[in-house]
């Protein structure tokens, strides 16, 4: 960014009050067995228009591995192909649309990922072979742009080559490969990009069709007057790119395995913590090279996105080390983070800091005061206002400068929450809303729009008033999360204007679009 230019600010400098949606694109409703970037999407941005609601708050869009879980991506550059749109690809003239028919999926409440994936493998495999037989058209000349642009090559490459050796490999993670490519060997790698040439082709065909989808679902979004939250992970996936092509930055026995890993201790959702299982930052490592591969992932983000959650903002200050041996999180310990130096780097490399800060569990002072002193805005959820008495994240306790939730992708939908509530959370819960049971949902929404936090963000759960079957993740399950799905008709016709309504009370609508002339018809000036 240059000197002149408009230096990133936080999301409540830019928007003083919103209103938004938190719903992940897998989450769509659509014909085939997966959410997607494809009509699905832009139905949900004009619904949300409607609705006066102005942020979109997504989950981290990489490919998935074991268990799908989108904080557990198999890069943390790359995009999902299991989100392109085949009715996009059909427009772009790269499918048949006969082959649309064959991916048709019965409506279903839970996502198949077994379906989307050999369905949207099978269409994108076409939509390549169509490619190559005319490349040098103007499709092409986008891809060749695209594939040797300078930071994107700086991931694309590594992907790509992973993401081919991992499928010749039968999914196995890198640490289980052959020695010489486990570990980069020059000739190894170099025997590897003549071999699977082709495949390596079209893993880069698929980044730019994801890639391109996603800044047409964007420049839609803004057009709407619609801003989109993104999210970063703390950490990534030890089966991973980034992992695989900088060993050096992480925490790794000579073959690859972690001597240590990501957690957190007991809290709210576990009684024994949670081992991630992520490896662990060489913090000093990061230091010493400028924090380079963490500036480049934020900048990546902020490319496809307004403005970023942060999540786990706590590691950056102090995070849970646990011995790679150990089963459970419940011993491991607390080890100092690279705070303050991290985002005085981010600031001058990003021109500002353009993040909401994830500040959820076991928060200490020291946590706080970075935040603050960044100027970051923090997380406020609902959900656990009710627990104790007095709680930080009941609305009368909440700050301006944060964000308010109902609830996250991690809790329970708002209804499965106090049918599950013990007798003096669900009571206190009750009394501080006024609400009666049938209509807690709507009773959280209300408070949470209604909050002093200049960001309210509902998941479409709660707007829709389902129950735990809708729950998107349950911390700590190994399997069965990240599947629920909207239905096409689960949004009753009068529910937009009733939450616009809501949304204006709350002063939260965005403003109105500046007219392109003065009232007196003079053209307005540029700036």
């Amino acid at each position: 960014m240059s000197a002149g230019a408009k230096a990133r600010r936080a999301p409540t400098d830019r928007a003083p009050r919103a209103a938004g949606l938190l719903l992940h694109p897998t989450s769509l409703p659509g014909r085939f067995a997966i959410g997607d970037l494809g009509p699905g999407a832009t139905a949900m941005l004009e619904w949300m228009l409607e609705a006066g609601l102005s942020i979109w708050q997504i989950l981290p869009l990489g490919p998935t591995g074991l268990g799908h879980s989108p904080y557990n991506s198999l890069s943390a550059f790359a995009g999902n192909p299991l989100l392109i749109s085949p009715e996009a690809l059909v427009t772009d003239q790269l499918l048949d649309p006969r082959l649309l028919a064959d991916g048709d999926s019965p409506p279903a409440a839970t996502v198949d990922f077994t379906d989307a994936a050999r369905y949207k493998n099978r269409v994108l495999r076409a939509a390549f072979e169509t490619h190559r037989r005319a490349p040098d058209g103007s499709l092409g000349r986008e891809l060749a742009a695209f594939a040797t642009a300078g930071r994107r090559r700086l991931w694309l490459d590594d992907w790509s080559l992973f993401a081919a050796l991992r499928e010749r490999h039968g999914e196995r993670s890198w640490i289980d490969w052959p020695a010489a490519l486990r570990d980069r060997e020059p000739r190894a790698l170099e025997a590897a990009r003549l071999e699977l040439a082709e495949p390596i082709a079209f893993q880069h065909f698929q980044q730019f069709i994801f890639f391109r989808q996603w800044r047409s679902l964007r420049r839609a979004a803004s057009a709407h007057g619609i801003r989109i939250l993104g999210d970063v992970p703390i950490y990534v996936a030890l089966d991973s790119a980034d992992v695989w092509a900088h060993r050096e930055l992480f925490e790794l026995e000579p073959d690859g395995r972690p001597s240590a890993v990501a957690g957190v201790p007991p809290d709210y959702f576990s009684v024994d913590g949670q081992r991630w299982g992520n490896p662990l930052y060489r913090w000093q490592e990061m230091e010493r090279t400028g924090y380079g591969w963490w500036m480049d992932r934020l900048a990546h983000e902020l490319e496809r996105a307004d403005l970023v959650r942060l999540d786990h903002f706590r590691g950056f200050v102090a995070y849970w080390r646990v011995a790679a041996k150990e089963k459970t999180a419940r011993r491991g310990r607390w080890v100092k983070g690279p705070g303050e130096k991290f985002f005085a780097t981010a600031r001058r490399r990003l021109g500002g800091l353009p993040f909401l800060a994830e500040d959820l569990g076991d928060i200490d002072e020291p946590v706080r005061r970075l935040r603050r002193k960044l100027g970051l805005p923090g997380m406020h959820v609902l959900q656990f206002a009710f627990a104790a008495e007095d709680s930080l994240h009941a609305p009368h306790r909440h700050e301006a400068d944060a964000a308010v939730y109902t609830g996250t992708h991690d809790n329970d939908t708002t209804r499965g929450w106090l049918a599950s509530a013990g007798e003096d959370e669900r009571n206190r819960a009750l009394t501080y809303l006024g609400a009666a049971p049938e209509s807690i949902s709507w009773s959280m929404v209300r408070a949470a729009l209604a909050s002093v936090a200049a960001l309210a963000l509902v998941p479409l759960q709660d707007l829709l008033d389902l129950g735990s079957e809708a729950r998107m993740n349950l911390p700590a399950r190994a399997s069965g999360n990240w599947t629920w799905r909207a239905l096409h008709g689960d949004v009753p016709g009068t529910l937009p204007a009733r939450l616009r309504e809501l949304v204006a009370a709350t002063a939260r609508l965005p403003p109105p679009p500046m007219p392109a002339v003065s009232p007196d018809g003079a053209p307005r000036p540029a700036g």
